[in-house]
């Protein structure tokens, strides 16, 4: 039987961000597997580097990691006020693990985490996945608009 192990990181992820820490707190490379998730599978977050990578996880109020032995399968984040707004941002998982109902693992621990579980508002970006999140509460919004301002990474 294959067992994943789902890491609900503290705010920041600072064990993942500066030692790599994977299941059972164990130095895992773990932010090189990040790296290498997000750049197989996710392809809105091609070529992130290290440094932009501790960044992200040290501005993020909810981190969650999923992993299959050493390796890394699954990832999500979300940053929130805790009282009105929290957006979910990142939420991959690996392509030749899904359809497992890990998505759903990782969507449940982050809409379930303190800072989360009891905002006014969650909000979420997605070019592929709508069916997907549709399946756990998110609504299509017709009467807002996405706006967004493209500025180069400094």
């Amino acid at each position: 039987m294959v067992t994943f192990h789902l890491i609900r990181h503290i705010p920041g992820a600072p064990g993942l961000r500066w030692f790599g820490l994977g299941p059972r707190l164990l130095p895992s490379r773990g932010l090189l597997k990040l790296k290498n998730l997000l750049q197989k599978h996710a392809f809105w977050a091609q070529n992130r580097s290290i440094p932009e990578l501790k960044e992200l996880l040290a501005e993020s109020t909810v981190v969650i990691s999923l992993w299959r032995g050493k390796r890394m399968v699954g990832f999500g984040r979300a940053t929130s006020d805790g009282i009105y707004r929290a957006v979910i941002w990142d939420v991959v998982v690996a392509g030749d693990l899904q359809g497992r109902g890990l998505g759903r693992k990782v969507m449940d621990a982050l809409l379930s985490s303190p800072k989360i579980r009891n905002v006014e508002r969650v909000y979420l970006m997605t070019s592929k996945g709508s069916n997907f999140y549709k399946q756990l509460g998110f609504k299509t919004v017709e009467k807002q608009e996405l706006l967004i301002l493209k500025k180069p990474l400094s």
